[in-house]
């Protein structure tokens, strides 16, 4: 009779840890909802907020090596980012990547994504050193990894050139500007606005080039997408 109370008593904490840890997820998950409906709302110290608590959700949850908590530190690095608090976000990428590292691998498309954030944090600080070799690794392991249209490789494409062009180096940017608008043309055709930007990157280069003609066609081009997509 011992055995048996015992034995239920073990099935009613285990159940009772489960609809704990169910209702946790549920939390987190509505925390992350919450901050990006803030976010969408600019209202980006609310969110800060939101995102602070999703963090500690995760961590007490799931434990502090748990993929949801690289999405959580992720998600409050880039609203750190976004208010110019470049140190705060940098410890936060740089967590989060290496938590995905160990989860997933050094090579996944999210570890990429990790490395592209981490580099973007670099570039407005105008750190392109410590940028380029981060950006260069993204690109790689979206090259190894995904279709060769992907949408997500035109993003590292037109990352790394938009840093060459930064840094002087426009042969190299021009080249990858060209391959990330013919990527994100296959991809997501040729009127989005991920064209209209990469066209309004590639008009920025020919101008500083001197390339007046070149720079006119990509900037028309980029402007009727604009105009017709109801965009300014």
């Amino acid at each position: 009779m011992r055995v048996y109370s015992r034995l239920l008593l073990i099935i009613v904490l285990t159940l009772a840890f489960a609809s704990s840890v169910v209702g946790q997820e549920s939390l987190w998950e509505e925390l992350n909802v919450e901050v990006a409906n803030l976010y969408k709302q600019g209202k980006y110290q609310q969110a800060l907020e939101v995102a602070k608590r999703a963090v500690e959700v995760a961590e007490n949850t799931f434990g502090p090596d748990h993929l949801r908590v690289a999405i959580s530190l992720n998600n409050l690095a880039t609203l750190y980012r976004l208010q110019g608090r470049y140190s705060e976000a940098e410890s936060l990428y740089k967590r989060s990547l290496s938590i995905k590292e160990r989860a997933l691998g050094s090579d996944h498309p999210k570890v990429a994504t990790a490395l592209n954030n981490l580099a973007g944090v670099y570039r407005a600080q105008s750190d392109y050193k410590k940028a380029e070799p981060l950006y260069e690794r993204a690109l790689s392991i979206r090259e190894q990894t995904l279709p060769p249209h992907h949408p997500d490789l035109g993003q590292s494409l037109n990352n790394l050139a938009l840093l060459y062009k930064m840094q002087g180096k426009y042969g190299e940017a021009e080249v990858l500007y060209e391959k990330a608008l013919d990527v994100w043309q296959k991809s997501l055709g040729p009127n989005d606005p991920n064209v209209a930007t990469v066209l309004e990157n590639m008009a920025e280069l020919y101008k500083e080039l001197g390339e007046n003609d070149k720079a006119e066609k990509s900037d028309s081009r980029a402007r009727k997408i604009r105009q017709g997509l109801g965009q300014r």
